[in-house]
């Protein structure tokens, strides 16, 4: 058990269990709106409430979260399913359904008082794009999780045994330019993770992403379905979609993308710099909600119920199964490959996985400068003091119990290590970008 002695999680996530808003949260009862729990509670449903003793006073009870139907928005959902949203006073938290990664920035950007939503689960970067180029103060609170992500490819690339390596890739990529065609993969957002994981893994194998393919985006729900009629040949993206096309037969999983970057930074929690700031309290309270649905979601005895709770039709609307395996770390590639017990499988907690580092966002802030996102004189340190506010997170492990041997001492979690050797240190950013041979010109 990690962070919370194993007593003390079983008393809190009881708690949070008699709390709980739905009684099982499984149903849907076939609704079919894009919001869940919108609606304010009812008195009945209020008065079953506990508030705990360590709850902050919150200035208000309610805010508006979206998430897109990635396995790792389960956080969000789980602390409103499991009513630990409620456990803390926040017990008219919205968790919203977002269609791509473009609506949830453009969400955010008019907040809940223009019907937009006022925080989110995000891909790491967004955050910071959002800051710098659209003007709209962002503030990181959490990791929602490490690893979990994948690089998957069409069928007709198995021959040439694309896999972690992309060097076999180039050989299509080039045969396709021959031909007067193009390759085309796809990822979920300029400048977001998926494009980040697909952009280093082709350059790691001699490809030019701006040169020698055509990367495009595509929403995470409609991958597979892309895949389907031919429009793109591999892709970036969160579960359950690489499982789903396995599980399809359309394609397979060339890469896991923990064994791309063991532990790698992937989703986080951010919300409006504005709503932050005017509701520290409740934003603690939130914070320690999703940080408890995080410790529930990373055990394995509630993976099941995770998985049929966020694969119901109003959160992702697709199979159990599809989500499943893949959550407890058994992986079917889908060309014959296989792994039990993956060890780089998605995190929600465990590893430090929930505390933003601000080295890791160093990393993305120096790869947005190295594909063009931003300029070469963006000062990285700066902003990123800026955006990610991990005293807040602190403080609200300290509320929820975290033993203090737990919560990271350092900002830094040091030099990381890429599957190709290249390394990154976060003291030294500059020296890292020249190292790299592909990049923007």
């Amino acid at each position: 058990m990690s962070n919370l002695s194993r007593r003390k999680f079983i008393l809190t996530a009881s708690t949070a269990a008699a709390a709980s808003i739905l009684a099982h949260g499984c149903s849907s009862g076939g609704s079919q709106s894009a919001t869940t729990g919108g609606d304010k509670p009812s008195a009945t449903t209020a008065a079953n409430v506990s508030t705990v003793a360590n709850a902050p006073k919150v200035e208000t009870t309610k805010a508006k979260l979206g998430f897109i139907p990635l396995t790792d928005a389960a956080p969000l959902i789980i602390a409103k399913e499991k009513g630990f949203f409620a456990k803390y006073g926040m017990t008219d938290v919205e968790v919203v359904k977002q269609k791509s990664w473009p609506v949830t920035r453009d969400n955010l950007k008019i907040g809940s008082a223009g019907d937009g939503i006022d925080g989110a689960h995000i891909l790491s970067p967004m955050p910071y794009l959002m800051t710098i180029n659209d003007k709209v103060p962002m503030y990181i609170l959490a990791r929602l999780n490490t690893n979990g992500q994948g690089i998957s490819a069409a069928n007709k690339l198995k021959d040439l045994k694309v896999g972690l390596q992309s060097k076999a890739l180039k050989q299509a990529a080039d045969q396709a330019k021959a031909n007067k065609q193009v390759m085309k993969v796809a990822m979920t957002f300029p400048g977001g993770t998926h494009d980040l994981w697909m952009r280093y893994w082709l350059a790691a194998g001699g490809i030019n992403p701006d040169q020698d393919v055509v990367l495009e985006p595509v929403p995470p729900p409609q991958m597979v379905a892309n895949m389907k009629v031919g429009t793109v040949d591999a892709f970036c993206v969160g579960e359950p979609w690489n499982a789903q096309l396995v599980s399809q037969k359309l394609g397979y999983t060339a890469l896991v993308t923990g064994e791309l970057w063991k532990d790698h930074p992937e989703k986080a929690f951010a919300m409006r710099k504005d709503w932050v700031d005017k509701n520290p309290n409740a934003t603690e309270a939130l914070l320690m909600a999703i940080m408890e649905a995080q410790q529930w979601c990373d055990q394995a005895e509630n993976k099941e119920e995770m998985c049929k709770i966020c694969s119901d039709r109003k959160y992702f609307n697709v199979a159990v199964t599809d989500i499943l395996e893949r959550s407890k770390g058994n992986i079917d590639y889908g060309d014959g490959r296989t792994q039990q017990n993956f060890p780089h499988r998605m995190k929600f907690w465990a590893d430090n996985a929930s505390y933003p580092y601000k080295s890791h966002d160093l990393w993305f802030l120096t790869e947005e400068i190295r594909w063009g996102y931003l300029p070469k004189d963006t000062k990285v340190k700066e902003i990123v003091d800026q955006v990610n506010r991990e005293d807040l997170w602190k403080k609200a492990a300290k509320a929820i119990g975290v033993d203090d041997s737990e919560i990271p001492t350092s900002v830094s979690r040091g030099v990381e290590t890429f599957f190709d050797g290249v390394k990154f240190d976060p003291d030294k950013p500059e020296a890292y970008l020249s190292s790299l041979k592909i990049k923007k010109v």
